[in-house]
Parts: structure tokens; C-alpha cells; sequence
């Protein structure tokens, strides 16, 4: 029944295979995808029941046991995280009917699509670092077909730094893993913390981890960031709001797994690296949303912003900081694919993306006015939305472990993103017309699928208490590596 597991990744994948032969016929392209995505969701809320009720489970691929073996691992934290995916995913599609152009639809657009899922969730869900390293290629290579789709010129200029980026981080990863490998003698995860447990983490061990730290950091967007806010502002709104919603957390997911199942053995320099990492990230990234005036500069500012509080509750590592990481995790990637999702219907409505050429736009749209505000509230973290349980957790993880002045810079970071996403919300809903808006734009259909994450995020917060457990759950395998180790190893 463990072959559950490789389901989530299988369905995707399957899927475009079979959309690649009706690249043709888009009504028949979105049906396929559609009942795929909806049917994988569904899916991956089953498998957090199972995890939730029989404990880790594990799928040993061709009979071999681990650690020599391909291994899949299902916790709670990955599954929380691919339940997340799925449903951003489906909306992502949903908004793409409407906003992608039937002209990219026809060049392979939902193959690619169901591609770049298959890759994001077997990054999940994998056991071994060279699978994750296959499950990371196999999600770049289908957003390099992503960001360049459509051929405009910013886009073919913005693809050049994402791809170059991509490949060096990527060359990095492997060298990385190599000198692993040529350390340890294995790279499957639960067999490398059992190792490192016993060996120690040495020096040359602890070298390799930051070296691990640069390639995740590159994927994720933490401080070495330089790369998103051009790559992200390049392709389509659909586009724009999956990457934001789910490429940068695949990198945290990564960091975080290594950092608290690896190499944890030397916090007072890996975790206090990261902890400066992270408060520095934050610090540019909301420097970066308040000083722009193009609505999607200020959401992609704000996405770095987000990595960054998520990577120091990482830092501090206590219970407290890892259950807020785990929530603050599945709500940034439910709110920042919506945020991207509402942003591109609000360029769509204005004809621009200059936020001090917008304005009067809730006499017109309310409802996307009103959908963005509360989108914002639940960015920043105001009760009872999604953000304020994980921001809370992780705030209270930092004061208990003593770290007053970065938990303070953190937490003073929000009130800079609520100024930025405010700065949005009063220059293009309230005040007076500012120029000839395009006539007869209709978002109802555009606002369907946006509804339904914000929908998810206001009951992330209101069911807080309900989801908990889960939660708890998940750090608790964080906190002790050897629950992952027994379950993978049955030791």
C-alpha cells in the first residue's frame, strides 16, 4: 500500500506524457489537466491521513532496502508541503485558462505545467540527495520551458540570467554531493545523519554543508537573490504566481531538511550563518518592496522578504520556531501564489503595472479591491489569517532561545511589507481615476480560482487549532532525526 506515496509524482508525470499528443487540442489539454490536478490534490489529503494515523511511511523502489536502494519518504512535513503544492497547483491551472493565451497553450504549455509538478513534489518526497538533485533538474528544466514560453524579448533576456544562475548552482550541487559521497560513502539521507551522527561533524563535513548551504541559498532566494526579481517579472501572471508560490520553497524545503536531519551538529556556526543570512535577506527584501513602484517588483521584493523570516526560525531550531517554520511554510505558498495571482488581474484591469498611474479601481472591481486587501492582511500575519499563527510560533521560538535584536528585525520587517502591499492596495483601488482603463476586462473568471486560495488561507488561520497536531507532528521528526532514521533504516 506504500506505493501510495510515488502517486502524487506519478500522476503529473503521466499526465504529460499524454497531454504531449494533444498539443493541438487545448480544450481537451485543460480537461486532462484539470481532473489530473484535482484528482492529485485529493490524493495528497489522503496521504496525510495515512501519515497522520500509521506514522513515516516509506516506498523502497525495485525491493532494494536502503540506503542502497532508491527510497521514498513520506513525513508529515513533506506531505503537508506537497498538499500545499497540489493546491496551489490546481489553481494555478485554473487561473492559466484565462489569462495564459490560447497562442502558448498550443506550444506545450500544460505539459510543461504537469512537468514542473512532478518535479517540485518528488523534491518532496525523495529519500536520497542525488534523487533530489534529479527532482530539482527535472523542475528547472520544465521552468526554463515556463519562463521562456511566448518569446518576448524581456523574456528571452531575463531566461539568459535564470538559466545561467540555475546551471551554476546545479554544477555546485554536484560537486557538493560528490565530496559527500566521498566522505561518508552514501547519500542517502537517513543513512548520511546516522553517519554524521556517529562520526561527528567534522571540519571538512561542516565545509560541505555550507557548500550545500550556497546551492539550496541560490534555489531559494536567500541572499544570493540577485536572480528573482528579473526571472520572476519576465514570464505571464500564471507563470509568475507558481514560481512565487512554490520554486523558492522547494529551496527552503531543501535547507531545511539538510539542516535538521544532516548537519546539525554545529549550530553555533551553521545555524548562526543562517541566522544572519536570513536577517539580511529580510532587511533587502523589504527594502527592496518599499522602494518600487511596479506592482510586481514589490511582490517579487516580498517574496524575498518572506524566505527570509522562514530561514531564521530555522536558525533558532527550537520546537517552538519549527512548528512556525512548517505553518509559515504552507501559508507563503498558498498567499504569495494568490498575491501574484490578484496582482496580475489588477495589471490586467489597469493596463499598467506603475502603481502611481492606478487608481479608483474599487468603484470598478470591489471585489478584487477586497480580495487584495485581505490577501495583504494575511501576508503580513494579521489575525485570524494564515500568516499570524506561523509568524506568532516563530517570533516565540526566537524570544525563548534568547536571539532578542534578530527576532526584533524580523518581526519589524512585517510592518515594512504591509506598508509596501498598502502602498498597492490605497494608489490603485481608492482615490481618483488616473487614465483610460482598458474597457470590458471581465475577472470573474480570473477570480474563481484566486478565491479558492483565499478561502484556504482564511481557514489556515481560522482552524489553527484543528491543524496543530499536524504540525506538531511534523517538528517533532524535525526535532529528532532518529524517528526518520528508524522509519527509513528500521532501525
Amino acid at each position: 500500500m506504500n506505493n501510495l506515496i510515488v502517486m502524487p509524482l506519478l500522476l503529473p508525470l503521466l499526465t504529460a506524457v499524454i497531454l504531449v499528443f494533444f498539443y493541438k487540442n487545448v480544450t481537451i489539454q485543460r480537461w486532462i489537466s484539470t481532473v489530473s490536478a484535482v484528482s492529485n490534490t485529493a490524493l495528497a489529503a489522503y496521504l496525510v491521513y495515512r501519515v497522520h494515523h500509521d506514522g513515516i511511511l516509506t516506498l523502497n523502489m525495485g525491493g532494494w532496502a536502503a540506503p542502497y536502494g532508491i527510497v521514498f519518504v513520506a513525513d508529515m512535513f513533506s506531505v503537508l508541503l506537497v498538499l500545499a503544492a497540489t493546491i496551489v497547483i490546481t489553481c494555478c491551472l485554473l487561473y492559466s485558462f484565462r489569462t495564459i493565451g490560447e497562442e502558448r497553450e498550443r506550444f506545450f504549455y500544460y505539459p510543461l505545467f504537469n512537468f514542473l509538478a512532478v518535479g517540485i513534489i518528488g523534491s518532496f518526497l525523495t529519500g536520497d540527495m542525488f534523487n533530489l538533485f534529479v527532482c530539482f533538474e527535472v523542475m528547472l528544466m520544465s521552468s526554463y520551458g515556463l519562463i521562456v514560453l511566448g518569446g518576448t524579448k524581456r523574456q528571452l533576456r531575463e531566461s539568459i540570467k535564470y538559466i545561467l544562475t540555475n546551471v551554476i548552482s546545479s554544477t555546485l550541487f554536484v560537486v557538493a554531493m560528490a565530496y559527500l559521497y566521498g566522505v561518508l560513502g552514501t547519500l542517502n539521507l537517513a543513512h548520511l545523519s546516522l553517519l554524521v551522527a556517529e562520526a561527528g561533524q567534522t571540519g571538512i563535513l561542516t565545509i560541505i554543508s555550507a557548500l550545500f548551504l550556497i546551492v539550496f541559498g541560490l534555489k531559494a532566494g536567500l541572499l544570493l537573490f540577485f536572480w528573482m526579481p528579473g526571472s520572476y517579472n519576465a514570464p505571464p501572471s500564471p507563470v509568475m504566481a507558481l514560481f512565487s508560490g512554490l520554486l523558492t520553497k522547494v529551496g527552503m524545503y531543501a535547507i531545511i531538511r539538510t539542516f535538521t536531519l544532516i548537519f546539525y551538529h554545529e549550530p553555533t556556526i551553521t545555524h548562526t550563518l543562517i541566522a544572519w543570512m536570513a536577517v539580511a535577506t529580510s532587511i533587502l527584501g523589504v527594502a527592496g518592496a518599499v522602494a518600487y513602484r511596479d506592482v510586481n517588483r514589490i511582490m517579487i521584493y516580498n517574496i524575498v522578504a518572506g524566505v527570509g523570516f522562514t530561514m531564521f526560525g530555522l536558525s533558532v531550531a527550537n520546537k517552538a520556531a519549527l512548528e512556525g517554520v512548517i505553518y509559515y511554510l504552507m501559508h507563503d505558498m498558498i498567499v504569495k501564489a494568490l498575491l501574484f495571482m490578484l496582482g496580475g488581474a489588477l495589471i490586467m484591469v489597469a493596463g499598467t503595472v506603475k502603481v502611481y498611474e492606478m487608481g479608483g479601481l474599487k468603484r470598478r472591481y470591489p471585489t478584487l479591491g477586497w480580495m487584495f486587501f485581505v490577501t495583504s492582511l494575511a501576508l503580513v500575519g494579521v489575525p485570524p489569517l494564515s500568516g499570524f499563527i506561523g509568524k506568532l510560533l516563530i517570533v516565540q521560538g526566537g524570544f525563548e532561545s534568547g536571539k532578542y535584536l534578530l527576532t526584533a528585525i524580523a518581526l519589524g520587517s512585517s510592518l515594512l511589507v504591509l506598508y509596501s502591499m498598502m502602498k498597492i492596495f490605497m494608489n490603485s483601488f481608492w482615490g481618483a481615476e488616473k487614465r483610460d482603463y482598458p474597457e470590458g476586462v471581465k475577472v470573474g473568471g480570473v477570480l474563481l480560482p484566486s478565491g479558492i486560495l483565499l478561502v484556504t488561507a482564511i481557514m489556515l488561520g481560522l482552524f489553527a487549532e484543528s491543524l496543530y497536531p499536524l504540525v506538531s507532528s511534523a517538528a517533532e521528526v524535525l526535532l529528532n532525526p532518529q524517528l526518520y532514521i528508524q522509519a527509513v533504516l528500521k532501525e
